[in-house]
């Protein structure tokens, strides 16, 4: 019988999964049993996954989702699962299949039927999206494109910090994928946002996220009108896409774990 609920982190892309250990920790001493595994091909440190890259090329959403339904298969209880950006894309997936028994998506990429697209965001993943045949390859982000995509919100010196400490190289597929899904009938970005009996959801948007702008954030929760299930907005308006691991990570955890209480969990 399992003494605690079982938490999944799942980091988003050019991020190592490594980037979740304080939130472990203040789960763990929240009473939960976290576990963070990384995406197919990365490796157990940010500078083994540097040191051989082409090991995550050409995985796509679907991959990366398959690999955690595996891990929460070796689970002794159905799991809360938290993610950001293509994480937080990911949890909706499981959560909406029936994997996980709540979900915290943080700063989300954007799921199928999501239709603004802000110059932000195109410039954010220009580094991926320029180069049609990036969708195979692994692709690393300079310092300055992390500068902007992850770190605007930060002073300058903690971005350099965050980007030396935990980026890793990542795979170009997901971009693409998320980019294109509506104009796929099916798509591996395609959430069931009408499911009437999935768990709670919380979904969380950080108000100067250039990667994921808030209005792209506010958009997917829209797309939840239509179930009964609980789904919850909550906004961080001075946040940027670092906001999950930079020095503000605590307001965010600590407003999960408080959610997660409310709910019962």
């Amino acid at each position: 019988m399992p003494t605690s609920t079982p938490v999944v982190f799942i980091h988003g892309l050019w991020i190592h999964s490594d980037s979740w250990q304080d939130w472990m920790e203040a789960y763990r001493q929240a009473g939960y049993r976290p576990t963070a595994p990384g995406w197919p091909g990365d490796g157990d440190t940010v500078t083994a996954t540097r040191q051989n890259a082409a090991a995550v090329a050409d995985q796509g959403i679907e991959d990366i989702t398959e690999s955690y339904r595996r891990v929460i298969d070796t689970l002794d209880a159905a799991p809360v699962v938290i993610g950001h950006s293509f994480g937080g894309l990911i949890v909706q997936k499981l959560l909406a299949e029936g994997h996980a028994r709540a979900a915290v998506a943080i700063d989300p990429g954007q799921i199928k039927g999501v239709k603004p697209v802000p110059l932000a965001q195109i410039r954010s993943g220009l580094p991926v999206l320029s180069r049609p045949g990036n969708k195979k390859k692994a692709v690393s982000l300079s310092r300055k494109q992390f500068r902007y995509a992850f770190g605007n919100a930060i002073p300058q010196t903690e971005s350099d910090e965050l980007f030396e400490r935990w980026t890793i190289p990542g795979p170009g597929r997901p971009l693409f994928e998320a980019s294109s899904a509506n104009f796929h009938k099916t798509s591996p970005a395609a959430v069931d946002t009408k499911n009437n009996d999935r768990g709670p959801l919380l979904i969380i948007g950080g108000g100067k996220d250039h990667t994921v702008p808030e209005t792209v954030v506010k958009a997917a929760y829209k797309l939840y009108s239509g179930s009964a299930a609980v789904t919850d907005y909550q906004s961080f308006p001075d946040r940027g896409h670092s906001l999950a691991f930079d020095n503000g990570w605590r307001e965010i955890a600590d407003h999960t774990l408080a959610w997660l209480t409310r709910q019962g969990i």
